[in-house]
């Protein structure tokens, strides 16, 4: 009787063991199957999801999307099903706001604030006193957003541009905790906005706090931007505050790397040397060789760089020597008024066999600091283009013994 009472108990056991097994693959497969059908992603799939599954939040939020009707109960329920979930109760503010009802709206998103503290329910936050014209609100939750930055911010330096385009009212705003990839940002949010002048001042900041390699590139952007906006005075003090900091090397005379001894770098400070078919351009050692294939455009810049210069008289120096470049065929140096356009001085042509010394004196007029000097060719009328090599060796700009230096770089 015993050996029988225990087969019996040991098959009702298999069995038992068997019927849960059953059930969890039926479940499993039931699962599989609903998750099936949400990630079909339309609304009479979600509504077969949700009879399989219906305690799933995700399935009635994402139907929410698409039964506009019942979006108000369907983002309800999802609420019901996990009230910690900030994106569910974030949603539901979003259509109560849309429906009109301030009220309900600004408890969702304050209830998606209490359960998730991170940055997203805070900007919500941010963005809701806006739309509703709270100024004092916002700017309270823009500060509170500040206080846990994502990677990217930028979005909130757009809504408090929106409330108030005030540089320095969005700095003491949101730049809370200065680190230096907030202030990084921000630079590169003033530089989109126009703002060159605030630009430059956070730039000193960060160049005071970040690295070369995270931030250096930025800052010379900030360097062009200002020297294309004719600001003088902000340029060269920033490009200065680099090379103080080893961020940026460069000579202190007037042009930067005068000999071609070193990569430029790019910077307007630095020499630049563009590209066309036809014409190539390489610094080494021996200087700035050009080679012209006689293809290249009739009017083009082989360097350029700008330098900043005091009013006054100076005198460049340069020398050079090239290879079938005839006479008069249009290869020159040019100085440039770099807010005007407009030729200050030019050489003559260059074009000698053998290694040469030239001087070009010119006078920086009032106003006129920003100057580009300029390696252009220009083909000259009657002849054909150039088909051959120049190589200048090196060029500097001094001011006349009787004026003070220029302005170093």
């Amino acid at each position: 009787m015993t050996s029988t009472l225990r087969r019996s108990v040991r098959n009702a056991l298999r069995i038992t063991v068997a019927g849960l097994c059953c059930v969890g693959i039926w479940n499993s497969l039931q699962f599989a199957r609903a998750d099936r059908l949400f990630r079909e992603d339309d609304e009479q799939s979600l509504r077969k999801a949700i009879h399989i599954e219906p305690d799933s939040w995700l399935y009635y939020m994402r139907l929410a999307d698409f039964d506009h009707v019942h979006s108000r109960e369907l983002l309800d329920t999802a609420v019901r099903l996990d009230r910690y979930n900030a994106l569910v109760n974030v949603e539901l503010g979003r259509q109560y706001e849309a429906d009109g009802d301030y009220s309900r709206a600004e408890k969702s998103y304050l209830a998606a604030y209490d359960v998730d503290r991170t940055y997203p329910p805070r900007w919500n936050l941010a963005a809701y006193y806006l739309r509703r014209n709270n100024m004092p609100a916002f700017w309270s939750w823009a500060r509170i957003a500040a206080q846990m930055p994502p990677d990217d911010i930028d979005p909130l330096f757009e809504i408090c541009w929106q409330a108030a385009p005030d540089p320095e009212k969005i700095a003491n705003t949101v730049l809370v905790h200065e680190t230096p990839a907030l202030v990084h940002q921000y630079v590169a949010f003033l530089l989109r906005k126009g703002q060159f002048a605030v630009a430059a001042t956070f730039a000193h900041q960060l160049a005071r706090m970040g690295t070369s390699d995270n931030d250096r590139s930025l800052l010379l952007s900030v360097v062009d931007r200002l020297v294309a906006a004719n600001q003088a005075t902000a340029a060269n003090a920033l490009w200065h505050s680099l090379i103080v900091r080893n961020w940026v090397i460069a000579d202190e005379g007037v042009p930067n790397n005068s000999h071609f001894l070193r990569e430029p770098i790019p910077v307007s400070f630095d020499w630049s040397f563009p590209e066309y078919d036809g014409l190539h351009s390489w610094p080494g050692p021996s200087g700035l060789e050009t080679e012209f294939t006689g293809s290249e455009p009739e009017d083009c810049t082989v360097a350029e760089q700008v330098v900043t210069l005091a009013p006054g008289d100076y005198t460049m120096t340069y020398t050079y020597h090239s290879a079938d470049i005839p006479p008069d065929a249009g290869l020159h140096w040019r100085i440039v008024d770099a807010s005007s356009n407009s030729i200050i001085a030019t050489s003559p042509d260059l074009s000698s066999d053998s290694e040469t010394h030239s001087t070009l004196s010119f006078t920086v007029p009032p106003a006129s600091s920003l100057l580009w000097l300029r390696l252009d060719y220009q083909r000259a009328l009657g002849t054909t283009r150039i088909a051959g090599t120049s190589m200048v060796i090196s060029t500097q700009i001094k001011a006349n013994p009787k004026h003070d230096m220029p302005t170093m770089q």
